[in-house]
C-alpha cells in the first residue's frame, strides 16, 4: 500500500485552490474506485449509506499559492501548499478507508471551505447525501498539533464604513477626510483585549480585527469614503443575534455597518463516547478550537464533531507550509485504533 508520505505528496501535487477542486475530487474518486461513491458538485462522499457510522470530514481546497509549486520532503517535514491545511488530513482519511473499508467508515471530501460560507459545499453534501446526518459522530481532520480541539468559533465579516466629503488635497478644509475620521475608532479597536469565554471547561478568546481596508480615488483627492473589513471571532456560547449585536456595539462610531458573511460557532461535544475514547486512548490534550472549522456546520446538522488531524494550525495559510511525517503516522494510528 502507498505510504502516507507518498499520498500527501500526490495530493499536494494536484492543485486545488478554492474554486478549482474538481481535479482533486476526481483523482481521489479514481484512487478509491470500487467503493460506494456519490459526487456532489465539486465534492465527494465515499462510504456505504448506513445509520450510526463514523464520518471523517476534510476539505479539498487550499488558499492561493504563496511559494514554490509541488511537495518536497526535508527530514521529518513534508513541505507544500496544503500540506498541513489540510492534505495531510485527507491522506489520513484515504488510508483509513482503504484499511477499514467503506462499510466501517465514511469519508466526506468537500470543496469551498477556505472561502465564504455561501461557497462551502459541506452543507450541500449533507443535504444531498442526506443519510450522512444519521451518522453517530464526525471527526474533522483539520490540523490540531497532536491535540483534540473541541467546538469552534463563529465568524462575522462586516464592512465598516466611514464617510466624509471629497475635496482637492490642496484645500482639505473644503472637505472631510474619511480615513482620518476613523482614527479614534482604529485606536479603540486596537486597544481591545481578547475576551475570554469558558464553554464546557474550555477557554475561547473572542477577538475583533481589521483585516482589509480601502479608501480614496486618487492621490490628490481627499477621500470621501473609507471601508474596513472587520473580522469578528465569537465564542460558541454567543448566539448569532448576540454576536451581531456585539459587532454593532463595538463599531458604533462608524457611519455604516454591513455584515457580509456570518458563519455559526460549533458546539463543544466532548462527552460523546467516541471522543471520550479518543481522549483516553491518545492521551492528547483537549482544548478549544481558536478559529472556525466545519464542526460548526456539523453541529448545526445535529452531528457531534471534533477536530483531530495532523499538522500545526500555526502553519496554515503561511508560505513554506509543512507537516511532520511523524504527525501523519500518529494521527493515522490513533484513528485506526479507535475505529477498529
Amino acid at each position: 500500500m502507498t505510504d502516507l508520505v507518498e499520498t500527501v505528496t500526490w495530493l499536494v501535487d494536484i492543485p486545488s485552490v478554492t474554486g478549482d477542486e474538481a481535479g482533486l475530487r476526481d483523482a481521489i474518486a479514481e484512487r478509491l474506485e470500487g467503493m460506494p461513491q456519490q459526487a456532489v458538485a465539486d465534492s465527494l462522499v465515499v462510504g456505504e449509506p448506513r445509520e450510526g457510522g463514523v464520518m471523517l470530514v476534510g476539505h479539498l481546497d487550499t488558499v492561493p499559492l504563496q511559494g514554490e509549486v509541488g511537495a518536497t520532503l526535508e527530514g521529518d517535514r513534508l513541505h507544500g501548499l496544503g500540506a498541513t491545511d489540510m492534505k495531510g488530513g485527507l491522506a489520513v482519511m484515504i488510508h483509513l478507508i482503504e484499511a477499514l473499508g467503506p462499510e466501517k467508515v465514511t469519508c466526506v471530501f468537500y470543496a469551498g471551505e477556505e472561502g465564504p460560507l455561501h461557497g462551502n459545499q459541506l452543507g450541500r453534501v449533507l443535504d444531498e447525501a442526506f443519510w450522512l446526518i444519521r451518522s453517530s459522530a464526525a471527526v474533522v481532520l483539520e490540523p490540531t498539533d497532536r491535540a483534540i480541539e473541541a467546538g469552534c468559533q463563529g465568524v462575522i465579516n462586516a464592512d465598516v464604513v466611514f464617510t466624509g466629503r471629497p475635496a482637492h488635497s490642496a484645500r482639505p478644509w473644503l472637505g472631510e477626510n474619511a480615513i482620518t475620521k476613523s482614527s479614534e475608532f482604529l485606536a479603540f479597536l486596537g486597544a481591545l483585549e481578547p475576551e475570554s469565554h469558558v464553554v464546557n471547561g474550555l477557554e475561547f478568546l473572542e477577538v475583533m480585527s481589521v483585516t482589509a481596508a480601502h479608501g480614496g480615488v486618487a492621490r490628490n483627492v481627499i477621500p470621501g469614503e473609507f471601508v474596513m473589513n472587520i473580522n469578528y471571532r465569537f465564542a460558541p456560547d454567543r448566539s448569532h443575534d448576540a454576536a451581531l449585536a456585539r459587532i454593532h456595539e463595538v463599531c458604533a462610531r462608524a457611519d455604516r455597518i454591513e455584515v457580509t458573511d456570518l458563519a455559526p460557532a460549533g458546539s463543544v461535544d466532548t462527552d460523546h463516547p467516541l471522543f471520550e475514547a479518543l481522549i483516553e486512548n491518545t492521551g492528547a490534550p483537549l482544548r478549544a478550537k481558536q478559529g472556525w472549522t466545519d464542526v460548526a456546520q456539523l453541529s448545526s446538522a445535529g452531528l457531534p464533531a471534533v477536530n483531530f488531524g495532523p499538522g500545526e494550525p500555526s502553519l496554515a495559510h503561511k508560505p513554506g507550509e509543512s507537516v511532520r511525517v511523524s504527525d501523519l503516522d500518529w494521527a493515522y494510528g490513533s484513528l485506526l485504533d479507535l475505529l477498529r
